[in-house]
C-alpha cells in the first residue's frame, strides 16, 4: 500500500509539471498579447478623432516637418505623435525675431490650434539659444501703427491659443522670449538657461503681458528686479519665483522633457482645452487690455530710441489707440 500511496503522489507531481510547463512555453510564445492590447485600448480612448491609436516606437525619430513647414523661412515645424513643435529657426542671430517671423509664428500657433492630431504644442530655438527677443533693426519700412499691429497679434496669439502650449527653453531666453513665459502652460528649462528683459537699459519698455502676469507670477519685488532694472535670472532662481515650472540638466534635457511631452500627449485632448479654458479665459479681457497698453508705449519708445525724426511720431504719441489690429 505505501508502495502505491508513493507511485500515486509522484504521478500527480508529474501532471502539475506538465502543466506549468505548457503554460510556460504558451506565455513566451505570445509574450506581447496583453501589452498589445492595452495600447490598442489606450490609443483609442485618448486619441482625437481622426488620429492613427498606432503609436512609432519611441527609436523613432522626434519630429517629421509637418505639410505646411514649407511656408515657413524662419521656423521649423514638426509633428510627431500629437506633440507639435514649432522651432526658432534663426540660429545665425540668435533666434532674434524679425517682422516676418511675427507674422510666421501667429500662423504656425493658428495651425496648431485647428489640427487635430495635434495635442500638445512646444515652442523652442535651434542651437543653444531660445530666442533673443525683438531684433532692433525691425520696423524701419513700417509705420508706427503698423509696428504696433504686428506686436499686438504677435502677442495675442498666445493669449488666444486654446491648446496646452509648452516653452522648451533651450539657453538664454531674452526680452519676449522671456516676458511670454506665463503664456504658456508649462515652461520647461535647461539648467544653463538664462532669462533677461533688459528693457531699460534699451530705453524701451516692457512687453508680451508682462506687467499683468508677472507680478500675479513673482510678486512686484522682483517683477521690479526684472522689467525695471535689468535683472538676469538663472534658471534655479526662475524656478524658484514661478517663471519657469520645472529644471533639467543640461545633458539630459532634451531626452527628459521628450518624454515628459510625449506622456502629455497621450491624454485625451479634450479635457485639456475645456480645463484650459476654465484657468485662463477669466484674465482674457484684461490681458488683451493690457497687450494693447504695451505695444503702443513699447513702439512710440522704439520709434524715439531707434527711429528719431519719424515724421508721424508725435502724432502717435497723441493717438487714441483702440487695439484693433
Amino acid at each position: 500500500m505505501a508502495t502505491l500511496r508513493r507511485l500515486s503522489t509522484l504521478f500527480r507531481c508529474l501532471m502539475h509539471f506538465k502543466k506549468v510547463h505548457h503554460a510556460q512555453t504558451a506565455a513566451r510564445s505570445h509574450p506581447s498579447c496583453t501589452r498589445g492590447l492595452h495600447a490598442k485600448t489606450m490609443g483609442k480612448d485618448n486619441h482625437a478623432p481622426g488620429q492613427h491609436s498606432t503609436r512609432r516606437m519611441s527609436s523613432a525619430p522626434p519630429g517629421v516637418p509637418t505639410a505646411d513647414n514649407s511656408r515657413y523661412e524662419y521656423l521649423l515645424v514638426t509633428l510627431h505623435e500629437g506633440v507639435r513643435t514649432i522651432t526658432f529657426n534663426r540660429p545665425d542671430k540668435k533666434n532674434s525675431l524679425n517682422e516676418k517671423m511675427f507674422d510666421e509664428i501667429v500662423v504656425a500657433l493658428q495651425e496648431a490650434a485647428d489640427d487635430v492630431s495635434t495635442i500638445i504644442t512646444t515652442i523652442t530655438g535651434s542651437g543653444n539659444v531660445f530666442t533673443a527677443g525683438n531684433d532692433m533693426s525691425n520696423f524701419r519700412t513700417l509705420t508706427m501703427a503698423q509696428t504696433r499691429d504686428v506686436l499686438i497679434r504677435f502677442m495675442g496669439a498666445f493669449v488666444d491659443f486654446p491648446k496646452p502650449l509648452v516653452a522648451v527653453v533651450n539657453g538664454a531666453a531674452v526680452g519676449a522670449g522671456a516676458t511670454l513665459l506665463p503664456l504658456f502652460d508649462a515652461v520647461y528649462a535647461t539648467d544653463k538657461a538664462v532669462f533677461f528683459t533688459p528693457f531699460s537699459a534699451l530705453g524701451i519698455t516692457a512687453e508680451g503681458c508682462s506687467t499683468y502676469t508677472f507680478p500675479k507670477v513673482m510678486g512686484p519685488g522682483q517683477t521690479t528686479e526684472m522689467l525695471l532694472f535689468n535683472k538676469k535670472m538663472s534658471a534655479a532662481e526662475a524656478c524658484k519665483v514661478g517663471l519657469v515650472t520645472e529644471v533639467f540638466p543640461e545633458a539630459t534635457f532634451q531626452q527628459e522633457v521628450h518624454q515628459r511631452l510625449q506622456a502629455m500627449a497621450k491624454l485625451p485632448p479634450k479635457p485639456l482645452v475645456y480645463s484650459k479654458a476654465l484657468i485662463r479665459d477669466i484674465h482674457k479681457e484684461d490681458l488683451h487690455k493690457v497687450n494693447v497698453a504695451e505695444c503702443q508705449r513699447v513702439t512710440e519708445r522704439f520709434a524715439a530710441v531707434y527711429l528719431p525724426g519719424k515724421e508721424e511720431y508725435q502724432e502717435f504719441v497723441m493717438s487714441d489707440c483702440d487695439g484693433k489690429a
